[in-house]
């Protein structure tokens, strides 16, 4: 087994955006982070430790992404996402989310750690290739004609 010390160790040196959060009635607060969830967000701990995690999606919230996460959650299973938030200074990003409950035996709360990663550029590449299979699907059904 793992030492507590080796796994804080681990966690901290992740590139990945690592965050853990406790569920408070309707608000999930934030408890732990990483280092690379501040280089990620440009939010530093002592701004945002124990606040609600919903400040990262600005006025844009994704609410069917929101729902699947809740259904997700509720039902105590891990899911993945990709939605877009927020940094510190108010530049977008496509995160992908990953979380999962975690219980710890004798403690009825319920910790959610969640894995959050950059992946704006692979979204925008996405877009990009979707333009352009649109834009030859055009092209060749102008040729048809």
């Amino acid at each position: 087994m793992i030492n507590a010390q080796l796994l804080q160790s681990m966690v901290e040196a992740c590139n990945d955006g690592i965050v853990v959060t406790e569920r408070e009635g309707e608000d999930t607060i934030l408890i732990y982070m990483n280092p690379a969830f501040e280089r990620l967000t440009g939010y530093s701990s002592s701004e945002v430790l124990y606040q609600d995690c919903r400040f990262l999606q600005g006025d844009d919230r994704d609410q069917l992404a929101r729902a699947r996460i809740r259904r997700a959650l509720a039902a105590g299973q891990p899911c993945r996402e990709i939605l877009r938030n927020y940094r510190r200074d108010g530049s977008a990003f496509w995160n992908e989310l990953s979380i999962a409950p975690v219980h710890t035996p004798g403690d009825p709360r319920v910790y959610y750690i969640g894995v959050q990663k950059d992946v704006t550029r692979q979204v925008e590449l996405e877009r990009q290739l979707a333009e352009a299979q649109a834009r030859l699907a055009a092209l060749q059904a102008d040729l048809q004609d």
